[in-house]
Parts: structure tokens; C-alpha cells; sequence
């Protein structure tokens, strides 16, 4: 069978130099830095380009992002989409081949690592300001909202949509392990070092066909391991609320007296 040919490590080794010399050209940038899984050893075959500049002034911002881009579209981008997160904004950048080139962008005085996944690569940088771990309170609260949906959708005969929000919860519930066993919470990227204690339940709750019975067996298996996560994160919590959302996955809602 054909397909999209993948990128070549030495293409890509080749166009983070050729940004990096780009960037050092530049004036208005206080300094760069080499972030991602290339700073810990962790780079492999599939790895995108990761990198971070700061910028001197914020007025130059909108010039330093255009001038980039016309940089990276006449190496062959295909597209680009901006990701904001605080005071960064992370340029995305769509290559043939798969490679994707992530350029964020700060002003000079926010310039900082945010967790050990940054190399300076010229300039100055601000100290350590690691990016906060996520409330477990703000991840259950959102498990349950999605929940409540997920139990509507499936009444409503919207089985699509169910399914989306079962997944939602059944991330949501990873998540919460994630932050137990203090591996990376965000994005998914600490799932896959969980034990199978944590994700064989979870396992057996994956949707096959979109069928009331099998959603209503999925949302109630996914249910049982969140309600588990709360009560390790939050005793108190999951005392109170446990019983609640157990009884989600039980049909129609109960008539209050």
C-alpha cells in the first residue's frame, strides 16, 4: 500500500540549524532555546522541531511572527496554526512528511524555562518558572460535567456524542492517575507509562459499537475508575460525591421526593 513518505532525520536536523541561524540574524530576539524531547534524550524518529525565542520588544511581536513564517512557508511549509498559552504564543507549522515545527514565541521579560525540557541556544534567559500541575479538583470537575452530558446524550439518543463525552471522561480519569503517580498529566503524555492496574479497567471500557447497551456498559466501567481516582485524590471529595455519579451510568435520572 502507498502513502505520505515520512521526513528524514537529516532533513530535519538540517532545518532546525538552518532556523537557528535564521534566528540569530535577528536583532529584535533576546534569545533562543532548544526545547522538547531533544533536550532529554528523548528524541526519536518521529519527533517534531521544537523551539522557543524571546523577543525584545512587544510592539515587534506581530513582525518577528510574519517574518518567521515567510521563513518556514519557503522551506515548504503547508500550513500553520497559533496555539496561546499565558503570554506565549506557539506557532505550528505543517511540513510534507509529517514533520511538525512548533515556534513559540515570547516577550523578553516572560523568556524563561518552564520545566527541564529547554536548552539555551544563544541570548538570555529569565530562571526556572515551571509551569504549574493541573488542580485535581479542576480535572474532576470537568469529568463530571462531561459525564452529566455523556448520560444525556445516551437518553437523547445521541450516540456520537456520547461517545465523545465517555472518552472525555475516561481521559479526564487518566489524567487524575497521571498526577498520583507523578507522570505528566496534560495531553496525554504520561498515559502510556501507567500501570495496567489503572488502564486494563480502563481497557475493557472502549467503545466498539454505538449502541445504547454499549454505551451505558463502557460509561458505567469508565465511572467506576474515575470515582476510584477521586477518592485517592480527595478523600473528603470523593465521599461526598461518590454514590452521585455512580448513579450516572444507571439510566434515567432518579425523581427527587
Amino acid at each position: 500500500m502507498g502513502g505520505v513518505a515520512q521526513f528524514t532525520v537529516e532533513w530535519r536536523s538540517q532545518l532546525k540549524s538552518s532556523l537557528l541561524d535564521f534566528a540569530r540574524q535577528d536583532a529584535r530576539l533576546s534569545g533562543a532555546a532548544i526545547t522538547g524531547s531533544a533536550t532529554t534524550d528523548r528524541e526519536d524518529r518521529w519527533s517534531d522541531i521544537d523551539l522557543a525565542f524571546g523577543v525584545e520588544k512587544a510592539d515587534e511581536m506581530s513582525a518577528v511572527l510574519a517574518d518567521f513564517s515567510k521563513f518556514m512557508h519557503a522551506k515548504g511549509a503547508l500550513h500553520h496554526h497559533d496555539v496561546r498559552a499565558g503570554a506565549w504564543t506557539y506557532r505550528v507549522f505543517f511540513l510534507p512528511g509529517g514533520l511538525q515545527v512548533d515556534l513559540a514565541f515570547v516577550e523578553r521579560s516572560e523568556f524563561r524555562p518552564l520545566g527541564p525540557a529547554f536548552s539555551l541556544a544563544f541570548g538570555e534567559a529569565n530562571p526556572l518558572k515551571p509551569f504549574p500541575a493541573p488542580n485535581p479538583r479542576d480535572i474532576i470537575g470537568l469529568a463530571w460535567l462531561h459525564g452529566l452530558h455523556a448520560r444525556s446524550c445516551i437518553l437523547r439518543s445521541k450516540l456520537w456524542q456520547a461517545e465523545h463525552m465517555i472518552s472525555a471522561v475516561r481521559d479526564y480519569t487518566l489524567a487524575l492517575a497521571c498526577l498520583r503517580l507523578g507522570l505528566p498529566a496534560l495531553h496525554g503524555r504520561g498515559m502510556d507509562e501507567l500501570p495496567k492496574s489503572v488502564t486494563g479497567p480502563l481497557l475493557a471500557t472502549l467503545i466498539g459499537r454505538l449502541e445504547s447497551d454499549q454505551l451505558w456498559r463502557s460509561f458505567g466501567g469508565v465511572l467506576q475508575s474515575l470515582i476510584g481516582e477521586i477518592n485517592h485524590a480527595d478523600p473528603e471529595l470523593g465521599e461526598l460525591v461518590s454514590a452521585e455519579i455512580a448513579e450516572l451510568a444507571h439510566g434515567p435520572p432518579r425523581q427527587n421526593p
